[in-house]
Parts: structure tokens; C-alpha cells; sequence
């Protein structure tokens, strides 16, 4: 099951306070960064 938008944009609203929180998009789930380093990812609608 791919994760949605919905719930990304609910994490990136979460983590709206830190600078440099960016996504990218990865075979229907999703890879977070902070300043460039992978901190974590969305994985059926989970943060992990």
C-alpha cells in the first residue's frame, strides 16, 4: 500500500518549526530529510 499526500503534508506541517525538512518521493512512499540527511521515512502511512 503507497502511502498518501495527505499524510505527508501532515508530518511536513508537524515538522514545520525545523529548517531545512524536505521529501522526495521514493517507489510510492516517501524519504524525509533534515539538512540534506535522511532522518526517516513514510512507509504506509506511517512515520518510521
Amino acid at each position: 500500500m503507497a502511502s498518501t499526500k495527505v499524510y505527508l503534508n501532515f508530518v511536513l506541517e508537524q515538522l514545520s518549526g525545523l529548517d531545512e525538512i524536505s521529501s522526495r518521493a521514493m517507489m510510492g512512499e516517501f524519504i524525509l530529510y533534515y539538512r540534506g540527511k535522511v532522518f526517516g521515512g513514510i512507509y504506509d502511512d506511517r512515520l518510521w
